[in-house]
């Protein structure tokens, strides 16, 4: 058994920052329930959206396997709805993934790390963590062609193991942000445009995509298979040539950013 279907979903609406250009200092009105400014909780508005978006993550067919989230507040909080329903029938577990994490452009002070597993913890039942990450965002700050190639490899890391996984899942789902969800779409898919502003891949607060494997490999790859990324040397991703075939032998997209089930529909897509 393989996996067959990603879906995808960006967090909710969610309370805001603000950044000094000139020092790199975060701040906010509303605390963040982690302690860092750059890592909100969702706006009352968010944690409704959540609550319709969990109601259909229950509906989807496949149901869902497995779960993996970027390790930001407002992405836990946003799938907390769906996975305490889950837990009413049994065990969860959300694999927290960095390299799925917020995308924050280039800049010359530091980005915003989230919060540790043990912090987040305390606020989320039933978080894991790699010890050691399959790779993490450079601190430095991303490109656009950095942070495509970024979520691929952490892509091909993610379908790896759940190909070699014993209990063969067949759906995967993953919460993440704008620029991440759109990055996602691309590498799955390998249709990488030449304009990087195209419109191509929605992400509306709370929508969410479906992407569905174009065909069974003969051979599933291991994590091991491609060059490993070093955080002694962050800012070098390595090249698992995703564009034009897609990660992991490519993806279909056959839902893009559906919100048919959100009362205020589409909204901040960015």
């Amino acid at each position: 058994m393989v996996l067959e279907v990603i879906y995808v979903v960006r967090h909710g609406y969610r309370s805001n920052w603000v950044v000094d250009p000139e020092t790199g200092e975060y701040s906010t009105n509303i605390r963040s329930p982690t302690g860092i400014a750059s890592d909100p909780a969702l706006a009352s508005y968010g944690v409704k959206q959540a609550e319709q978006l969990g109601q259909h993550l229950l509906s989807v067919e496949p149901k869902v396997d497995l779960i993996y989230s970027s390790p930001f507040y407002r992405c836990l909080q946003t799938l907390s709805p769906f996975t305490n329903a889950l837990a009413e029938k049994g065990k969860v577990v959300v694999n927290v993934e960095p390299g799925v994490g917020e995308f924050y452009g280039l800049a010359r002070f530091d980005h915003p790390s989230p919060a540790t597993i043990g912090v987040l913890n305390e606020h989320f039942p039933n978080l894991r963590a790699e010890q050691n990450p399959s790779i993490i965002p450079s601190k430095k700050g991303e490109s656009i062609v950095q942070l495509h190639d970024r979520i691929a490899y952490a892509l091909r890391h993610i379908i790896a193991q759940a190909d070699a996984d014993p209990s063969g899942p067949k759906a995967l789902l993953i919460c993440s942000h704008a620029a991440a969800m759109i990055a996602i779409g691309r590498a799955l898919t390998g249709n990488m445009p030449e304009d990087y502003s195209e419109d191509d891949f929605n992400c509306f607060t709370c929508s969410i995509s479906k992407f569905v494997r174009r065909g069974v490999p003969e051979k599933t790859n291991s994590p091991g298979d491609v060059a490993k990324w070093s955080p002694e040397d962050p800012d070098v991703v390595p090249d698992i040539q995703w564009r034009g075939k897609g990660v992991s032998g490519g993806w279909d997209c056959v839902i893009n950013g559906d919100c048919s089930f959100l009362t205020g529909g589409e909204e901040r897509g960015w």
